[in-house]
């Protein structure tokens, strides 16, 4: 009876100590300094499990999503939730890494709340990291799955600038982890964990989705998307939400070829309608229809610049397409394995006050005269950041001479052959401070004398005085050689796709210019672009497209 007591009484005891859980708190710093705003990482571990969240999880104030950690014991395997929307957690198993880590140890000591601390050093991702960890409180844990199998981790320190260190450690009898982590859960395998949880970080308008841009009498607009000039303009109307200061637009579409082996201008664009008339005027009742620009060298171009009651179409992006990419990967040469897709993503947040809350009409236009031409996706994703970087809270379209109409009539865009080049009145409502133009170029005439391969200044008036002045040229084009499968190959080595041309390559997005105005008064305004066009050749002749927008504060 003695011993059955006994027996009784130490299992009882062997129960406490297996419930005894420490609850840690760690702060982080950089290069010393404690950051503001943070919500310390909070660890629960016991024996039997570690659970790593942060105060905000526990208190049920974190914005979505968030991601708690639980490692099992004595496996180390390590089980990881995704908290992506109310009532939808994801998790996924991993029982492998934590047994992979590999660390130097080292003899250096020192004390972490009074806890005697040894450090062990290993490498991540070319990163430094040094773990300070405990054998005094005979259990593992940590801020992380890092060092696990090491002891208790009461500090973590990468590349001697970035600490997150143990703040205060106390014993608890109970973790509110089964109010924080209930409901039910989909369990996925790891690639498809972190992709969701990754998408779940920003908004995505998914504007194209493996679309074709071709040209065919057989090219029709149906209920998802609308189609001009005979397949060669797709479109489709999306509903942006509000986006707020901080955070940051992105661009980005995917291209191959279905036919057309040759590189394309393209652009990515957005129709203002604010205006009694506008660029889907013209796609739906012909160019003619829009507002005619006219310099006298004999030629009109219909709808390029603003007026009263028209603003043209603003560019999102402009992006060239590659020699045959995909469709044309049979070329074999030796050495070369052709990518597959050309992928082209710009960051848009300067648009950002033409597009929050708005309903507009994106689209997305390649020149090509191929019945098969090309298969696009284009998204549009909204990223939260701590960093602003464009502060403009206004967008005013002034020009864009991309004869995005080509195929059903509208000119290239050649007004540079006179000195007067192109030349734009607007009138401001209000004062504009910082006043930029977003200035985006690119010149065009495809032989050896043609304005594609012979560099050219532009030169930016603003009121009739030079603001600005600069030669457009990209000479970097051989770095895209595998995304051009199609491109010719010249007797001196070289392909077309290397040739350095006038500020685009094939495979390539052109930047914007943000060129500084200053501070300007609300009234009427002009804004000249000179460029010296070379003469026209036979049948070859030159052009150049440019497209401009002010930015600034009202």
């Amino acid at each position: 009876m003695h011993h059955r007591i006994l027996l009784t009484f130490f299992t009882f005891l062997s129960c406490l100590s297996f419930a005894q859980t420490y609850e840690v708190q760690y702060v982080s710093s950089y290069n010393g300094k404690v950051l503001t705003d943070q919500s310390p990482t909070l660890v629960w571990a016991n024996e039997k499990e570690n659970f790593i969240l942060n105060n905000k999880i526990r208190e049920q104030k974190a914005d979505l999503p968030f991601e708690i950690t639980k490692i099992e014991k004595p496996s180390n395997t390590i089980i990881s939730y995704a908290f992506l929307k109310p009532a939808e957690i994801i998790s996924t198993s991993d029982a492998e890494s934590v047994g992979k880590q590999t660390f130097e140890l080292t003899n250096e000591t020192k004390k972490i709340l009074g806890y005697n601390c040894k450090k062990a050093i290993t490498k991540i991702n070319s990163n430094t990291i040094e773990v300070w960890y405990t054998n005094d409180l005979k259990i593992q844990g940590g801020p992380s799955s890092l060092g696990q199998n090491l002891g208790f981790v009461l500090g973590i320190e990468r590349n001697k600038n970035s600490l997150i260190t143990a703040s205060s450690i106390k014993k608890i009898k109970k973790t509110d982890i089964e109010n924080i982590l209930k409901g039910s859960v989909n369990p996925t395998d790891q690639l498809g964990y972190r992709d969701l949880l990754w998408k779940s970080r920003f908004i995505t308008l998914k504007v194209f989705d493996n679309e074709t841009i071709n040209f065919s009498d057989e090219s029709k607009s149906d209920e998802k998307v609308k189609r001009f000039a005979k397949g060669t303009i797709i479109l489709k109307k999306i509903k942006f939400p509000k986006i707020s200061e901080g955070e940051n637009i992105f661009a980005e579409l995917k291209q191959q070829s279905s036919g057309d082996a040759y590189d394309r201008t393209g652009t990515v664009f957005f129709i203002p309608q604010d205006k009694s008339q506008s660029f889907f005027d013209g796609l739906e009742k012909g160019i003619k229809t829009l507002p005619v620009y006219d310099n006298g060298n004999g030629k009109q171009y219909y709808g390029i610049t603003t007026a009263e009651n028209y603003n043209p179409a603003v560019e999102m992006m402009r992006f060239f397409t590659t020699f045959g990419i995909n469709k044309f990967n049979h070329i074999q040469l030796k050495d070369k394995n052709w990518q597959t897709i050309s992928p082209y993503r710009q960051d848009i947040t300067d648009l950002k006050p033409s597009l929050s809350e708005k309903e507009l009409w994106i689209g997305t236009f390649i020149g090509n005269y191929d019945k098969d031409g090309h298969k696009v996706s284009l998204e549009i994703t909204i990223h939260k950041s701590d960093q602003t970087i464009y502060k403009n809270n206004t967008v005013i379209p002034l020009f864009n001479t991309l004869n995005i109409m080509e195929m059903a009539g509208q000119d290239y865009s050649t007004m540079f052959n006179q000195d007067k080049g192109l030349f734009v009145e607007f009138t401001l409502k209000k004062d504009l401070k910082n006043a930029q133009l977003k200035y985006i170029t690119t010149g065009h005439g495809g032989w050896e004398n043609g304005d594609e391969f012979v560099p050219k200044t532009n030169s930016i008036f603003l009121d009739g005085k030079m603001t600005y002045s600069f030669v457009p040229w990209r000479s970097d084009c051989g770095s895209y050689r595998l995304y051009n499968p199609a491109s010719g190959n010249f007797p001196d080595g070289l392909s077309s796709s290397d040739l350095s041309r006038s500020n685009w390559c094939p495979g390539t997005v052109t930047n914007p210019n943000f060129i500084p105005l200053g501070d300007l008064k609300a009234g009427k305004h002009t804004i000249q672009v000179k460029i010296p066009q070379g003469p026209t050749e036979g049948t070859s002749f030159s052009s150049w497209n440019v497209s401009g927008a002010l930015i600034g504060v009202e």
